[in-house]
């Protein structure tokens, strides 16, 4: 009887051990195919979505083969489509947000960084746009005739004086997009000043592009940045085209968890938008908009913001003052340009802002050199020095203890502002300018360490 008991209980303990394996393997079945990305099938590599670097060749593998189906279609079908096509690419793409924290340095949402969405190729858009940018001839035909007529002829000659890591990309391309904010994210800027026309408008040598916004906006959310408009001088802007944009912006755009407000020292959050060539519009004008007993007021209106003037001259700062802007920024990446891009104005311009209650946003530039484009402009070309401008730059920025700091710019190409990479390019009788003898990334590694150390001293500012 003894036996039998011992016996009887040891089958009872066995069974039970079994039992509780047989669970343990049905669970880890369970969590592995939770890991398996919902669209795959035979032949998808298993766990796509855990390796970056296979994922981003997956990705753009798919982004080619579609792209080159779109090229064949008619316009309209490619821009109704781009958005769903984007967006599906990008919830493919998506890496853990833990990790991508881990891996990137935090963002600081008082560094802005301007962002260009105007580029294209063949393959997205079919046709080159922007990188075949014209010669401009200078407004002396004289001194106009001494120069190179014509447009560039991509993708080994383009409109620029640097060559990109990603060469002659389209804005459209997800991949590329996703390249750039991971680049933003890692130089440890927060907001992107994204360069913004009205539905249906554009510059002169480009197509409209609003259509991109909210992919823009999906992959910035990704990397935990924030976007806000850079409003150009669209035709007819007035203070009642303005009220409609505006509220076209924030209407379609506000509820996005990327859409950037900022927080005033009275505690409100709003949106902010810079407003390119403000001076053009004469104060009067701005007035209507931007001050409480304007005929066309945005005051004290679900659509009220904080708008941003361009400074160029001295005098703008009264006319700025005049018209009811929040603030102004200097945007030039030519030190010596211009009154407001001039670093030893800097001082001044922020004392007048702070006893005028109005915010001053100095912009910081790696250089300037835009004859790929204006071949007669030598004189304001400014040579980045191996990164000592920028930093040289930064610094005249941190003397005046600024609220937020622009940066001039992430892909204005055409200028020479960028930070975003570069690489050596040679084709022909083009010879590119690169970051030699440092590596690609390098503004955007000079860009993090004056965050960091803008942070630092911010803290100081503060006690």
């Amino acid at each position: 009887i003894l036996n039998y008991d011992i016996m009887a209980r040891f089958r009872r303990r066995t069974c039970i051990i079994l039992l509780l394996f047989i669970l343990f393997i049905c669970s880890i079945m369970m969590a592995l195919k939770t890991l398996r990305p919902d669209r795959a099938g035979f032949g998808d590599p298993f766990g796509l979505g855990l390796l970056p670097e296979l994922q981003q060749r997956a990705v753009l593998l798919d982004s080619k083969q579609n792209s080159l189906n779109r090229v064949q279609a008619d316009t309209v079908t490619r821009v109704s489509n781009f958005h769903s096509i984007a967006v599906n690419t990008m919830k493919a793409s998506m890496s853990p947000v833990n990790k991508l924290e881990d891996e990137l340095s935090s963002p600081n949402y008082n560094f802005h960084i301007f962002y260009y969405s105007w580029f294209g190729n063949p393959q997205f858009d079919g046709k080159y746009i922007h990188w075949n940018h014209p010669l401009l001839p200078h407004w002396d035909p004289k001194i106009a005739n001494n120069y190179p007529k014509g447009r560039h002829n991509p993708p080994e000659d383009i409109g620029a004086n640097f060559y990109p890591e990603l060469g002659s990309y389209s804005s459209k391309d997800p991949s590329v997009i996703e390249a750039h904010m991971k680049q933003m994210r890692s130089a440890s800027t927060g907001v992107i000043v994204l360069s913004w026309y009205p539905p249906g408008m554009a510059d002169e040598n480009g197509e409209p592009t609003d259509d991109l916004v909210p992919v823009i906006l999906d992959y910035a959310h990704k990397y935990n940045l924030k976007v806000t408009f850079h409003i150009e001088p669209y035709k007819d802007r007035d203070d009642r085209s303005m009220y409609h944009n505006v509220k076209y912006i924030i209407d379609k755009y506000g509820g996005h968890p990327a859409f950037y407000r900022h927080k005033t020292s009275t505690g409100r959050l709003l949106p902010m938008f810079y407003v390119y060539d403000s001076y053009v519009t004469i104060p009067e004008i701005w007035a209507n908009l931007l001050t409480v007993s304007g005929s066309q007021t945005i005051r004290n209106t679900p659509y009220d913001a904080l708008f941003i003037a361009l400074l160029v001259e001295e005098r703008h700062k009264h006319d700025i003052h005049r018209s009811g802007f929040d603030g102004m920024y200097t945007y030039f990446a030519t030190n010596g340009f211009s009154y407001g891009s001039s670093h030893h104005n800097w001082a001044s311009l922020k004392a007048f802002c702070d006893s005028n209650n109005l915010m001053f946003i100095p912009s910081v530039g790696p250089g300037y050199i835009d004859t790929s484009i204006r071949p007669w402009n030598n004189h304001n070309t400014r040579n980045r020095v191996n990164g000592k401008y920028y930093e040289t730059a930064f610094s005249a920025a941190l003397l005046v203890r600024p609220e937020i700091i622009s940066i001039t710019s992430f892909n204005e190409w055409h200028e020479g502002t960028q930070i975003e990479k570069a690489v050596p390019k040679r084709t022909g009788q083009v010879v590119y300018l690169d970051y030699k003898p440092h590596k690609p990334s390098v503004y955007l590694e000079l860009t993090q360490k004056w965050s960091e150390k803008y942070r630092k001293e911010q803290e100081q500012w503060l006690m």
